[in-house]
C-alpha cells in the first residue's frame, strides 16, 4: 500500500470466463480499503500536572549529577560546636541587623554585623557573623573641656544627629564619647600624646553625618560655637575592624570552642555561627598558618547565538552554552570539566556534557551548579563586564525570577551595578583629606 496517497485507483473489472456474462460488483468491491491505523501522540494530551512531574524528575536527575561535586560534609565536632573553628578568610563585609541577644544582652536595636567568609583546612565553607564592633572616629579635645562639658556636648550632639537622621530607628545615635590619649601623625609633634575625644556612633553611615556636623560647627553651652577637626573619619568600617583586630588579607582566623553560637542559617555555607569580635584569634601567616586552604576556583565562559552583524544582546539573543572548569587550590588539574548546552551536543572526551531543551533549563542548571559546587573564587575572561551581566539580564528577559540568587546568602539577589575606577598621579578634587591618629 502506498502510504503517501490518501486514495487508491479503482481496480480493473475481473474478466469473466464467459464474456457474455458480467459479474455483479458491489460499491465496496470497486475500491481498495482506504482505512489506516492512526496512532495519537500521547504528549498532545499531557496535563499540566504531567509537565510539572516531568520537570521535577528532570531537576532531581540534574541534582543527583551535581551532588558528586559537593563539598565534603562537616564532622560531628563541627556541627555540634564542640571544637574551635579555624579558617582562611577570603572576604569581609558588614550588614545592618538586630543585635544578638545572647552575645550582647544589654544591646538593643540595629547594629553593624561583620561577616567573614572563608574555608577550613578540610574544605568546609564558613560564614562567621561578628558582633560587638562599633564604628567610631576621633576629634580634637579643647583643653577647657572637662567631664561635665563632655556630657553636655554628648547631649547636644545627640540632638543634632536626630535632626539629620530622622528616618533612623536606632535608640541612640551617639553610643558614647570617651576621652583618650593619642598622638596625631600630622606635622611634627613634640609631646608623646594629647587628649582626643573618641566618638562611638550606632551605625557606620552615621560617621559621615556626625563628621559633617562637627566640622561645620556646633554650639556648646559655656564654650560657644566650636568647630572640630576629625581624625580617622574616612576609614571604611570593615577596614577599621581589620586594623583593630590585627587581621590582614587572606590570613587565618580562629574562634575557640564554646565562644560561638549557632542559629538558623542565613547562608548556604556549611559552617555558620555568631561570635563577639573580642573572641576572634587572628593568626600571623607563619608556619601552619602560612598554608593555603583548599579554595574552589570556578572558571566559566558563555556562548550566545548572536544575530548576523550584531553583537549579542541579552534582550534578544539566547545563551546556548555555558562551559565550567573547577579547580582546587594547589591542584594542577580541574576536578570538574562541564559544559551545559541548549539542545543536543556531541560527546566530548573527558567532559561532563549536559544538554537541555530550553534556555530556562540551561540557566537554572548553571545556578544549581554554583550552589552545589559552592566556589570560593569565580574567574573568567571579562566575566564582570559581559558574562555575568548577560546571564542576569537574560534571565530577567525570560522572566526567570529565581535565577539571580547566585551568592552564598539565602534569598539575596545579585544585581548588575555600574562602577568606574580611575587613577592618576595627582589627587582628585574629591579626595578625602581627613587625618589619622596613632596610639
Amino acid at each position: 500500500m502506498n502510504k503517501g496517497m490518501s486514495r487508491k485507483r479503482p481496480t480493473p473489472p475481473q474478466q469473466a470466463a464467459n464474456p457474455s456474462k458480467q459479474q455483479a460488483t458491489s460499491p465496496e468491491d470497486e475500491f481498495v480499503d482506504e482505512d489506516e491505523d492512526v496512532f495519537l501522540d500521547e504528549t498532545l494530551f499531557e496535563t499540566e500536572d504531567d509537565l510539572v512531574l516531568r520537570d521535577i524528575e528532570q531537576r532531581q536527575s540534574l541534582a543527583s549529577r551535581l551532588t558528586k561535586w559537593a563539598r565534603p560534609p562537616p564532622s560531628h565536632a563541627y556541627t555540634s560546636a564542640s571544637r574551635s573553628v579555624a579558617f582562611q578568610q577570603l572576604e569581609i563585609d558588614y550588614v545592618i541587623g538586630e543585635s544578638h541577644r545572647e552575645l550582647l544582652p544589654n544591646w538593643s536595636g540595629s547594629a553593624a554585623i561583620i561577616r567573614i567568609f572563608g574555608v577550613t583546612k578540610e574544605g568546609h565553607s564558613v560564614c562567621c557573623h561578628v558582633h560587638g564592633f562599633e564604628p567610631y572616629f576621633y576629634i580634637n579635645c579643647f583643653p577647657v573641656m572637662g567631664p561635665d562639658d563632655i556630657s553636655r556636648f554628648h547631649q547636644i550632639l545627640e540632638g543634632r544627629m536626630g535632626e539629620v537622621n530622622r528616618n533612623s530607628k536606632v535608640p541612640k545615635f551617639i553610643r558614647r564619647i570617651e576621652m583618650v590619649q593619642k598622638r596625631s601623625i600630622m606635622y611634627y609633634q613634640q609631646q608623646d600624646s594629647e587628649p582626643f575625644l573618641k566618638i562611638v556612633v550606632a551605625l557606620p553611615t552615621m560617621v559621615a553625618s556626625c563628621r559633617g556636623i562637627l566640622e561645620k560647627g556646633i554650639l556648646i553651652d559655656g564654650l560657644g560655637m566650636k568647630k572640630f577637626m576629625t581624625y580617622d573619619s574616612n576609614v571604611l568600617f570593615a577596614l577599621r575592624f581589620m586594623i583593630d583586630c590585627n587581621i590582614v588579607g587572606g590570613n587565618w582566623i580562629e574562634v575557640p570552642a564554646g565562644r560561638y553560637k549557632t542559629t538558623k542559617p542565613l547562608s548556604y555555607c556549611q559552617l555558620e555561627f555568631h561570635c563577639l569580635y573580642s573572641d576572634l584569634i587572628s593568626h600571623t601567616p607563619e608556619g601552619e598558618f602560612s598554608k593555603m586552604a583548599p579554595f574552589r576556583i570556578l572558571s566559566f565562559d558563555i556562548e550566545c547565538a548572536g544575530r548576523k552583524g550584531h553583537f549579542p544582546e541579552p534582550t534578544h539573543d539566547p545563551v546556548i552554552q555555558v562551559a565550567n572548569l573547577v579547580t582546587m587550590q594547589g591542584e594542577n588539574q580541574p576536578f570538574i570539566r562541564n559544559i551545559m548546552t541548549l539542545k543536543s551536543c556531541a560527546p566530548i572526551v573527558g567532559v561532563d556534557v549536559m544538554s537541555f531543551d530550553t534556555e530556562r533549563e540551561v540557566l537554572l542548571a548553571w545556578r544549581d551548579l554554583l550552589r552545589e559546587v559552592d566556589p570560593d573564587v569565580i574567574i573568567g575572561y571579562n566575566i564582570c563586564k559581559f558574562d555575568l551581566p548577560y546571564l542576569i539580564e537574560r534571565a530577567e528577559t525570560l522572566g526567570i525570577a529565581e535565577f539571580p540568587i547566585l551568592g552564598r546568602i539565602k534569598n539575596s539577589r545579585v544585581r548588575v551595578k555600574d562602577t568606574t575606577f580611575s587613577s592618576s598621579g595627582t589627587l582628585p578634587s574629591s579626595y578625602d583629606m581627613s587625618y589619622n591618629v596613632t596610639a
